[in-house]
């Protein structure tokens, strides 16, 4: 993979990325010159994927991924409240009408399946299908067992430990430990229909030509992979009063943010992620609605705590950078559209704590910190981070990480080289062991990542999250966290599990595994057509509030 030094423009980096990537760019900016038809209730989305999700059921790039060819098509036991925007988006029935912990243990949770639902083709939906897809998750042995769909949901709810079948209307699902939070987790495993793995002579490959049978309010039409999928209204969904008003959503991968913005200017498509900061000005100029608001989101670099050799392992070191950086520069490079992030948490959150370390651009203290660890000018500290181009949540990563860059060079003489790579081989190495060689010496991550619950804590910075098992690629472990940790996932009660999780993540900012930069305020442009959006507090949307002016 490439690497650079110090200041790269986007335009160079790009011209950098391997032959193949910038081939399949080009052909996505060509296709937008192309007139695309649409009706007057068809949707078209600009994703900043460089590829469709996977339509096998379990959609790959990450959340962006579930956003859009995740929840629309394909559903979990328990789903999200998408309908509001004043508090973090709750859990609601989803597939399952009920769920609660077996009074004889703990670990065992018991889903109450809902009656009379049935896949896109026709099959029924029942407790049968449910253990079908867990296999196809748990079960390297099965014969539907699908290997990348399966390093996702087992990364997402890594303390599953079985499941069995109670009726044919319930099933068991049983954790490690007892886990409160399971049903956050329980949210995140999506369930599609058996039919289509037979209908395709058992091969995932050709399931994800066409696309996989879901429950939810809208159905795969036609996939096109590097151009388009288009996703058709669900006539029989099943919860009546959410089917969808949209006839069509055409869901089209552009990447780079220039060409999704032109895109959005010349009619091609009527919604985008992620405009280009410099951009926003102008769209409101000519009538565009620039929508924002506040979501479970945090844009960090993950320190390699676990590598041979890593200056991380000093946590002085990993305290310096967080004083080092100029977070309110990095705000007014993306046109006020994020906020500083100075903790997993937002400073405003009841669960936020009172870390000993207020985080704050103070180079004369990140400097001091770095010296104590054996830092100067005269033995500078130097690493790589991996980074993407685009992806799921990475607002605008070239500039942003062009920006961090050089402050980190001027600031406390630190510095950092990038290795560049795409979005999805990037998620792929959040789970790497550390000096893995597909990590080209990179010493950190820049993955965006949310912060909506602790199912996603318990993923990103328990212990028992370290790879392959989770997501804590800093290999970071902290024993009062883990103390905190324990009490919370043991019990139901709203307070103990305020008290814990506010110990918790006191100890994320005082002992980082991570550099905390920003949290951002998912913007995304739209045409004045577009109606009855809204953007609630969570990394996904619910489309079936959308129409067509």
């Amino acid at each position: 993979m490439p690497e650079s030094r110090f200041h790269w423009s986007s335009s160079a980096i790009f011209a950098r990325l391997k032959p193949a990537l910038r081939g399949a760019l080009a052909g996505i900016g060509c296709a937008l010159l192309v007139p695309q038809a649409a009706t007057a209730q068809t949707l078209r989305i600009a994703m900043t994927a460089s590829d469709i999700p996977t339509t096998t059921g379990m959609p790959n790039n990450g959340f962006e991924g579930m956003r859009f060819l995740g929840y629309p098509v394909f559903e979990s036991l328990v789903l999200w409240d998408l309908t509001t925007t004043d508090r973090l988006a709750p859990l609601r029935p989803g597939l399952a009408e009920r769920w609660e912990q077996s009074p004889d243990d703990p670990k065992t949770w018991i889903f109450h399946l809902r009656r009379g639902v049935t896949f896109h083709d026709g099959t029924a939906f029942d407790a049968d299908a449910v253990i079908w897809n867990l296999e196809r998750y748990f079960n390297k042995d099965a014969p539907q067992f699908e290997p990348p769909a399966a390093g996702i949901v087992r990364a997402r709810a890594p303390i599953t430990t079985g499941y069995r079948k109670l009726d044919a209307m319930t099933v068991a699902i049983t954790t490690a430990s007892p886990a409160s939070y399971y049903p956050y987790m329980a949210a995140l495993i999506l369930l599609s229909s058996p039919a289509s793995f037979e209908k395709a002579g058992r091969d995932w490959a050709k399931v994800g030509l066409v696309g996989s049978a879901g429950t939810g309010p809208f159905r795969i039409g036609s996939v096109a992979p590097r151009e388009r999928v288009e996703l058709i209204r669900n006539d029989g969904y099943w919860d009546t009063a959410k089917k969808a008003r949209l006839e069509k959503v055409v869901l089209q991968p552009i990447p780079e943010a220039n060409a999704r913005l032109a895109a959005l200017r010349t009619g091609q498509v009527d919604w985008i992620e992620v405009p280009p900061a410099d951009g926003i000005p102008s769209l409101k100029q000519a009538g565009f609605a620039i929508v924002t608001g506040s979501y479970p989101h945090v844009w960090p670099w993950f320190y390699s705590i676990g590598a041979t050799n890593s200056p991380f392992k000093d946590v002085r070191v990993r305290q310096a950078l967080n004083y080092c950086i100029d977070r309110a520069g990095i705000v007014e490079l993306l046109n006020g559209t994020a906020e500083p992030a100075v903790g997993w948490l937002k400073a405003s959150d009841p669960d936020f704590g009172k870390p000993v370390n207020r985080y704050g651009f103070d180079p004369a203290k990140g400097k001091a910190l770095l010296a104590q660890a054996g830092y100067s000018a005269q033995k500078p500290l130097s690493f790589k981070v991996m980074i993407s181009t685009s992806g799921s949540g990475q607002m605008s990563p070239l500039p942003m990480n062009e920006f961090l860059q050089a402050n980190l060079k001027e600031a406390c003489g630190v510095n950092v080289e990038f290795v560049v790579s795409e979005w999805q081989v990037l998620l792929n190495n959040m789970r790497a062991l550390p000096d893995a060689p597909a990590l080209n010496g990179s010493l950190s991550l820049n993955i965006s990542s949310p912060s909506s619950d602790v199912a996603v804590m318990a993923r990103y910075f328990a212990a028992a999250g370290a790879p392959p098992n989770g997501f804590n690629f800093a290999q970071w472990k902290d024993d009062a966290f883990e103390a905190a940790f324990a009490k919370l996932a043991a019990t139901t009660d709203p307070k103990v599990v305020a008290e814990q999780t506010a110990i918790a993540h006191e100890r994320l900012v005082d002992n980082p595994p991570w550099l905390y930069i920003v949290h951002d305020l998912n913007p995304r442009a739209m045409s004045g057509k577009v109606k009855g959006f809204v953007s609630p507090q969570s990394w996904f949307v619910d489309l079936t509030l959308v129409t067509m002016q």
